[in-house]
């Protein structure tokens, strides 16, 4: 049940920094849209400590990739720990 829970967690944000990438690509009002706000509210604490460390390359602002890898990482640690300690 708790892998599950963390699972999820991870998946929707996972989903939720795909979507504000790829939502940063269209001509969208990023201020004056609902989801936007919430998906920034919601990315916004993993991707804006990234932007300080990782620089663009170019023009494009890869910190949605290191975040997006950063995460798979953080969740097979914290999968492994919860399975060594409950299994």
């Amino acid at each position: 049940m708790l892998l599950q829970l963390i699972d999820l967690i991870f998946t929707l944000l996972t989903f939720a920094i795909i979507a504000r990438a790829i939502l940063s690509w269209l001509p969208i009002d990023h201020y004056g849209n609902p989801f936007v706000q919430l998906l920034d509210q919601i990315t916004a604490p993993i991707l804006e400590p990234l932007r300080r460390v990782v620089p663009p390359i170019g023009m494009m602002d890869v910190t949605p990739i290191v975040a997006l890898i950063i995460l798979q990482i953080l969740q097979a640690l914290i999968h492994n720990l919860i399975v060594g300690l409950y299994y």
